[in-house]
């Protein structure tokens, strides 16, 4: 048992080393978003990418390892979520501290990269809303005919039909 309990947290601190990378990447991702360069957005949600699949390796191997253990102690692995594992551990304590501290500390990451991801989405959605807004700005100048031209023939030169958006769905 305190082998699977040393592959555990072994993969639970690998796991938790790796969403330490993903901090400055979202942090990064930040300043990129506020500067609006979409080209540095795609490289560093292609660094996300690759940074997630080795998480997603490293989660199906806790999970295989929870199994085992789960096996091991005859209860359903299901059931067995970190908070009751480390319940169970209370007759091996030196066990039990090191699960403790690998889970704290993964959760003390996760919420860090959990806050900053939230405060990127509300400014990707802040970007989406202004240019949502620019767009029928644009939309709504070039539907009103003749506004703004000051020539004698404005009125039969440049009227646009009502209705004509943006974008020509025929091309």
């Amino acid at each position: 048992m305190a082998g699977l309990i040393d592959e555990l947290v072994d993969v639970m601190t690998m796991e938790n080393d790796i969403y330490k990378e993903l901090i400055p990447i979202a942090d990064e991702k930040t300043r990129v978003i506020i500067k609006n360069d979409l080209d540095a957005l795609q490289k560093i949600t292609e660094r996300e990418q690759l940074t997630i699949e080795k998480i997603n390796t490293l989660e199906r191997r806790r999970e295989e390892v929870i199994i085992n253990i789960g096996t091991v102690l005859s209860r359903d692995p299901k059931e067995l979520n970190m908070k009751e594992l480390i319940r169970v551990m209370g007759k091996q304590p030196q066990e039990q501290r090191r699960l403790e501290k690998v889970h704290d500390e993964l959760k003390e990451t996760l919420q860090r990269l959990v806050t900053i991801n939230d405060r990127n989405k509300e400014l990707i959605n802040q970007s989406l809303e202004m240019i949502q807004f620019n767009m029928n700005l644009i939309q709504s100048t070039r539907m009103a005919p003749g506004v703004n031209n000051y020539t004698r023939a404005a009125g039969e030169s440049d009227i646009r039909q009502a209705g004509t958006g943006m974008f020509d769905a025929k091309q």
